[in-house]
């Protein structure tokens, strides 16, 4: 694959049915994560339910593992992650869990081994804050919620 960044990330499935992650695609940024359930799992509407992934995994240092909404499962069953970006940090070792709540009016059922969020790595920046009297002007300033694409 061309310009495509790699790195090898250590998993560990806890349990025997766990699905290991993967991309739909060779382009795919973000890896499936896939439920790993004894029975399925019945989310009633404006209800949030941990879904376990059965798996653990080593992020890298100075990177974060995201997890995102599947666009499949949002848009036909109303379910997304809970807390809209769930982030793994590198020094985590337990199981992948999904908060996944259901924001439609229907109950959604979630089987095992279904796909149920999306699993991006990304590298991060540490800010080292320095607070300080002044900060640099800019032509926006403190121009806020929808002041840029307004002339």
């Amino acid at each position: 694959m061309e310009n495509i960044n790699t790195s090898k990330v250590s998993i560990k499935k806890l349990k025997k049915d766990a699905v290991i992650p993967s991309y739909g695609t060779p382009y795919a940024a973000g890896a499936d994560l896939y439920a790993c359930l004894e029975e399925p799992v019945t989310i009633k509407p404006s209800e949030t339910v941990m879904i376990p992934t059965g798996v653990s995994m080593a992020i890298p240092t100075g990177c974060a593992g995201l997890i995102y909404a599947r666009s499949g499962l949002a848009s036909k069953k109303g379910l997304a992650p809970a807390n809209k970006v769930g982030v793994i940090d590198s020094d985590y070792r337990g199981e992948i869990l999904v908060a996944l709540h259901n924001h439609s009016t229907k109950e959604a059922v979630v089987e095992g081994g279904e796909r149920v969020a999306q699993l991006v790595i990304t590298p991060y920046i540490k800010a080292l804050f320095n607070e300080t009297d002044e900060l640099d002007e800019t032509d926006r300033g403190s121009n806020g919620f929808g002041s840029t694409g307004t002339k």
